[in-house]
């Protein structure tokens, strides 16, 4: 985990993280406050949808306990690494109260077909940046 965010997450969740899968075939970490905030709110939802319980089921049914070691690294368990074909270079990206972990390959591949698909302001509504 890079200095500038070590230091906040040993202060807010004592390096205590949680780190789950994402459809897109990314990681998603969250410092625990966090994480028990988004699994209650995602739990709370009706389990009659099935677009809810399988989202229910990828993220919670994923969700890791991982603490950072003393030197501020992440251990990723193997599941969670070969669900994102995590290898030799990754890419970790900041997203408010989380962070996303990307193999570095699927990581351009994306950022490529993001560029070509554009961004259509419709699906924005009022944001403005």
């Amino acid at each position: 985990m890079p200095a500038r965010y070590r230091d906040e997450l040993v202060a807010s969740c004592d390096g205590q993280l949680v780190v789950t899968v994402h459809p897109d075939r990314c990681l998603l970490v969250y410092p625990r406050p966090e994480w028990e905030r988004v699994e209650q709110n995602l739990m709370s939802r009706p389990n009659l949808k099935p677009a809810v319980v399988r989202l229910q089921r990828l993220l919670v049914g994923h969700a890791s306990d991982c603490d950072l070691d003393g030197s501020g690294r992440l251990l990723l368990p193997p599941p969670l690494r070969r669900f994102a074909s995590l290898d030799k270079q990754v890419v970790l990206l900041g997203q408010g109260k989380k962070f996303e972990i990307w193999d570095q390959a699927t990581w351009d591949q994306n950022c490529e077909q993001m560029f070509e698909d554009g961004i259509d302001a419709d699906e924005l509504d009022s944001i403005s940046l």
